[in-house]
C-alpha cells in the first residue's frame, strides 16, 4: 500500500488522468477498430481482400516474379521504419543519459510544462516505450512479408494446380500478407500515439488533447477515408 502511494505521489493527479487517457485511448480504439470492423469494413479488410485476389491470380500466372517484385517493395516499408525507429530509440537513450541538460532546454520552449528531472525521465521513458513497441511490431511484420515470399516462390506450376488447391493457397497466402499489413498497421499507430505523447512535455491537457485528436484522426483514415470509398468501389 505505502509503495502504491509513494508511486502516485510521483506524479499529479492530472498527469496520471492524462496516462490513462493515453493508454485507454490506444488499447481501447485497437479492441473498437476490430470489433467495428465486423460491422463496417475498415480499410485493413477490404485491402486484405485484395490480397487475396492478388494470391489467387498470382497462381495462373505462369511465371511469378511481379508477386515476388509486388512483395518485396512492400517488406521495405517496414523495414525503413524499423531502421529509422532504432535511431529515434537510441536518440531517446542518448537523452536519458543527459536529462539535466535536456529538461532545461525542454524548459526554454514557449508553453513547456516545467517539471523535475524525475517526470523528465518518465516522459522519455514513455516514447522509449512506444517506439520499442513499434520496432518489434515492424520487424515482425517484414518476417511475415518474408513468409509470403516464401509461399509464392513454393506455389506448384500453373497446370499442376487444381481449384480447389488454388482456393486454398489464397486462403493462406492472403492472410499472411494480411497479417504483416495489420502488424505493420500497428506499428504505424504507434507513431501516430507518439506525437500525442510528446504533447505531454507541454501539459497533460495537451497530452490527453492529443490522445484524442489521433483517436479521431485514425478512426477517419480506417473507416470514413475517400481511399477506403473508393477500394468498395
Amino acid at each position: 500500500m505505502e509503495t502504491a502511494i509513494k508511486v502516485m505521489s510521483l506524479l499529479p493527479w492530472t498527469d496520471w488522468a492524462a496516462l490513462a487517457v493515453f493508454f485507454v485511448g490506444w488499447i481501447g480504439y485497437a479492441v473498437f477498430a476490430k470489433r467495428r470492423s465486423t460491422l463496417q469494413p475498415s480499410l485493413l479488410d477490404i485491402t486484405n481482400q485484395i490480397r487475396r485476389r492478388w494470391m489467387l491470380q498470382s497462381t495462373y500466372r505462369e511465371v511469378r516474379v511481379v508477386d515476388g517484385i509486388v512483395i518485396q517493395s512492400l517488406s521495405s516499408s517496414p523495414s525503413f521504419f524499423a531502421s529509422t525507429t532504432i535511431l529515434i530509440i537510441g536518440g531517446l537513450l542518448a537523452v536519458l543519459g543527459t536529462t539535466d541538460k535536456a529538461s532545461e532546454l525542454v524548459r526554454e520552449i514557449p508553453f513547456a510544462a516545467r517539471t523535475s528531472v524525475l517526470v523528465f525521465d518518465l516522459k522519455i521513458v514513455l516514447l522509449l516505450g512506444v517506439f520499442v513497441y513499434a520496432f518489434f511490431r515492424f520487424t515482425w511484420a517484414l518476417r511475415q512479408y518474408t513468409f509470403g515470399a516464401l509461399l509464392v516462390g513454393a506455389l506448384p506450376e500453373r497446370d499442376a494446380i487444381d481449384e480447389p488447391a488454388r482456393q486454398a493457397f489464397a486462403e493462406r497466402a492472403g492472410h499472411i500478407v494480411g497479417l504483416a499489413a495489420e502488424t505493420f498497421n500497428d506499428g504505424l499507430r504507434a507513431y501516430y500515439f507518439a506525437f500525442a505523447a510528446i504533447g505531454w512535455f507541454f501539459s497533460p491537457l495537451g497530452f490527453a488533447l492529443g490522445t484524442v485528436g489521433v483517436v479521431f484522426i485514425l478512426y477517419r483514415r480506417e473507416f470514413r477515408s475517400e481511399v477506403l470509398g473508393a477500394l468498395k468501389d
